[in-house]
């Protein structure tokens, strides 16, 4: 079978003619991007009976999605697919040379094969197991407004990446972590669907900033100092996340051309960026909603027998039991989370929490690590890229005659090395932060501020080139 002829059949978003497109062009991509994605996060699918899935909160917030729309399966596809991908191509088991421009089409074009692959199994399982109910007669249905939704994610993803600025996972995580990080902080509307200011006194409040208000008017302590300890982890990860992101080393390079000129190449500690991130948490993401699906297909077995998908739902018991969507047992539970800091205020913290953290801890650094060094080398990022990009830009490091073998040997003293601290370093923060209990996740915490400050980067270096397009030859255009 040649894939080439299949990857040529593949639909795909024009790249722009224009070698580099313009700041008023991008925004106005973005913008249609994001406008586009709230909009599909609002449309209900036709025909859906039980919402199972609507108790996992923190994976619809890692998934960049909404359980109960068209875009249900959210960027799930595109991360599993790129999972898959950096894993196969990391071990050697598909030998790509992503360095060379028929080595990236064939990557890219893998990549969405596994992208189709994974929108149609997700919107099978989801259905297929009841985590979105199809009402009778419906299911077919179902699943196809679910696998349009994914479509319309992967096209809108690529879209953005070529019209706009920077990645859409990126910007679809951004959108919604923010989106819900205001909700936690200002909803009016509780859980019984009543709105607190028309009696603020005596209705419970959902946003910790009400409810820190309420509970200094009516003397809870305990609730106080839940509201306020939240708020407090929120606005410590955003400071330590901000500190950190800014943490870099800098390359002195000279421009061979004109004596005295010089200028600094800057490698980032967080050097494969919040990528790794991504993969890791969605990875716990997945495991946590694939084990209550199964599980909830399990339980349809009778008195030991079992038929069709449950009999194949009972051999994956080890991922765990979930309770309201919260796993309480199994693998499931000991790569995720619990809000230690609520715990110790409510007197409910037990061992078993503290050695779920130490593990939860342990997985995000070891997968962070790995998924950084699989990032960085089929991204284009290693130090051939870079020595590559950096001599064609007409510069060279300082002190040293201007030859690309000569910057790949000195570059790989820095990127490796922070590719692989940077990695660990970025797990240990996402998953510390995920221990402190902030007003969402804390993982999400860490992937919206560095989303943001990829995307202002973006934008700030956007404008600069714009009013000097001179510029462009010093940062690869």
């Amino acid at each position: 079978m040649d894939l080439k002829k299949i990857f040529n059949l593949i639909p795909e978003v024009r790249k722009p003619s224009e070698k580099k497109l313009d700041f008023n062009t991008k925004l106005k991509w973005t913008l249609i991007v994001l406008g586009s994605f709230f909009v599909l996060a609002n449309i209900s699918l036709f025909g859906l009976s039980v919402n199972a899935l609507e108790r996992f909160e923190y994976l619809a917030i890692i998934l960049g999605t909404d359980f109960g729309s068209i875009i249900s399966l959210g960027i799930g596809p595109i991360v599993m697919a790129s999972i898959i991908l950096q894993l196969l191509t990391g071990s050697g088991i598909l030998n790509i040379d992503t360095t060379t421009t028929e080595g990236k089409r064939f990557f890219q074009g893998i990549q969405k094969l596994l992208v189709f692959f994974f929108i149609v199994f997700e919107a099978m399982v989801y259905v297929l197991m009841q985590g979105l109910q199809a009402a009778e007669g419906f299911t077919g249905l179902l699943i196809f407004q679910l696998i349009l939704g994914g479509l319309a994610i992967f096209y809108m993803s690529e879209l953005c990446e070529k019209w706009g600025f920077g990645s859409g996972v990126s910007l679809f995580i951004g959108a919604g972590v923010s989106w819900r990080l205001f909700t936690s902080a200002f909803q009016f509307i509780n859980q019984e669907g009543r709105n607190c200011l028309l009696d603020f006194e005596n209705t419970a409040c959902s946003g910790k900033v009400l409810v820190l208000i309420q509970s200094v008017i009516n003397k809870f302590p305990i609730e106080f100092t839940s509201a306020l300890a939240a708020i407090l982890a929120t606005v410590v990860i955003f400071l330590a996340v901000v500190w950190v992101q800014s943490l870099k080393v800098e390359i002195p390079l000279s421009y061979g051309r004109i004596r005295g000129y010089g200028v600094k190449w800057p490698l980032s500690f967080f050097y494969a960026s919040v990528i790794p991130v991504i993969l890791t948490a969605a990875l716990i993401a997945n495991l946590q909603l694939f084990g209550g699906l199964l599980e909830n297909a399990a339980s349809t077995c009778v008195e030991g027998s079992c038929t069709g998908m449950a009999k194949f739902a009972s051999y994956f018991g080890f991922l765990g039991h979930f309770i309201d969507g919260q796993a309480v047992s199994g693998l499931a539970f000991w790569v995720g989370s619990t809000n230690i800091l609520e715990l110790i205020i409510r007197g409910g913290l037990l061992t078993r929490h503290l050695i779920q953290g130490f593990t939860h801890v342990l997985f995000f650094a070891f997968f962070c690590t790995i998924f950084s060094i699989f990032w960085v080398k089929t991204s284009g990022m290693d130090s051939k890229a870079q020595a590559h990009k950096i001599a064609s830009s007409g510069l060279q490091v300082a002190g040293f005659r201007q030859d690309e073998r000569i910057l790949e040997s000195i570059l790989d003293r820095y990127i490796m090395p922070l590719t692989v601290m940077g990695g660990a370093a970025i797990g240990l923060l996402a998953a510390s932060t995920d221990l402190l209990g902030a007003l969402v996740s804390g993982t999400a915490i860490l992937l919206v501020i560095m989303i943001m400050f990829q995307f202002y980067q973006n934008i700030a270096q956007q404008h600069s080139v714009d009013m000097n397009p001179a510029l462009r030859k010093f940062i690869g255009g």
